[in-house]
């Protein structure tokens, strides 16, 4: 089954490591494929700016330009992408014009769009990336940024409620260093109240249609995964409406305000939530198995996640999976490449040898990535037992 949603021409300019790059793609499944350093990593980088957020490594505006061989960097850089989508062709394009750009712009067919939540409802991507390979070991804001991005795949205005949270939790902060006007801060906590709530609430549901979706064996042969979401407030709507939710949350930051000037910090709201999985036939967390397990549980949480975003939208999202057969042995890459084949999702792969994605000749593309170009190239041979989809 064709995508419904997928990635035809992917545009750069004065990108990262590309001067300039202009890449069609036709298969439902491309595999890139080049030394360390040759580029991979930021071309996937470069589509999943062309959703809202920060992309799949979280970077700074600055550090997207191309940085010239006498040492400068471009002004200004941009990424864009022609897409098919269930409602037809469309044109996206992000970057900044100048130096010193406190945002990314975007265009949607040529128009700025009224919020970056229009773009969220016609593009999504999901991705797995070595760096998450330490998610179970990182602290806890890491897991959250991960379940929010699962999280704004389904919901797009989920996005304007953690920053509005974000907004007001910042403010108090400021407020409560200096003297702080007690009406302004009733207003801040009343805003981190209604929005925080908002945002526990539809990480709480996430996680349940995840855990649904997950229990009905969608990884295949990958381990079953379960998420929970350790979150006071969450726990809250568990057992009361919201509007208690809310109530409460107000009343607890009124009541911390001296102890929460006097170490520097909130001390409590949905900005302390934490993301656990668990691997479910062990019953046991991610963070106590081994480095080959985490990597599945994520592949399963990817692959389950990219079915509930395909029920709840009508199109699945682009699968932007780096080096994804590292620590992966070989029945569960035939497992991947299997569930891959099977998936209506463009799906995006690197790795520094072809032979490894050998099994996907039938259904993928290939590109060879070196010197800020790609070029066509054959699948090598498949690595000895192992067998094609």
């Amino acid at each position: 089954m064709a995508p419904a949603l997928a990635l035809t021409r992917l545009t750069l300019t004065r990108f990262r490591s590309y001067t300039a790059l202009t890449a069609r793609f036709a298969a439902p499944i491309a595999v890139l494929v080049g030394e360390n350093g040759a580029g991979k990593t930021n071309l996937l980088e470069a589509i999943s700016l062309l959703t809202p957020g920060r992309g799949l490594r979280g970077a700074r505006l600055a550090e997207f330009a191309r940085r010239e061989p006498d040492g400068s960097t471009a002004a200004a850089w941009a990424v864009a992408g022609r897409f098919t989508t269930p409602e037809g062709p469309l044109d996206l394009g992000t970057g900044v014009e100048e130096a010193g750009a406190t945002r990314r712009t975007f265009l949607l067919d040529g128009a700025a769009p009224r919020s970056q939540a229009e773009i969220a409802a016609r593009v999504a991507a999901v991705w797995l990336t070595p760096q998450m390979d330490r998610l179970f070991q990182d602290g806890a804001s890491a897991r959250r940024r991960f379940l929010d991005r699962l999280v704004w795949a389904i919901e797009p205005g989920h996005a304007r409620e953690v920053a509005a949270y974000e907004t007001a939790l910042a403010e108090r902060n400021r407020l409560l260093a200096g003297r702080a006007d007690p009406a302004w801060l009733d207003g801040l906590e009343d805003a981190m109240a209604r929005h925080g709530i908002a945002v526990a609430a539809a990480r709480r549901g996430l996680v349940a249609r995840l855990n649904h979706v997950l229990a009905g064996g969608i990884a295949g042969a990958f381990p079953a995964a379960r998420a929970e979401v350790a979150c006071d407030w969450a726990a809250a709507l568990d057992s009361g409406p919201a509007l208690a939710a809310e109530e409460a949350l107000r009343a607890r930051l009124r009541e911390g305000r001296g102890a929460d000037a006097a170490s520097g910090t909130t001390r409590i709201g949905p900005h302390r939530a934490d993301l656990a999985l668990i691997h479910g036939p062990k019953n046991l967390p991610a963070a106590l198995c081994s480095t080959g397990e985490q990597k599945a549980l994520l592949v399963s949480v990817v692959l389950g996640h990219a079915a509930l975003i395909a029920e709840a939208r009508g199109f699945a999202p682009i699968l932007l999976l780096d080096e994804v057969a590292a620590h992966l042995d070989e029945p569960r890459r035939e497992a991947l490449f299997t569930a891959l084949a099977a998936l209506p999702a463009q799906a995006f792969l690197t790795g520094m040898e072809g032979r490894v994605f050998a099994p996907l000749a039938a259904v993928a593309e290939a590109f060879r990535v070196e010197g800020g170009m790609l070029d066509p190239m054959a699948l090598g041979p498949a690595l000895p037992g192992a067998s094609g989809v």
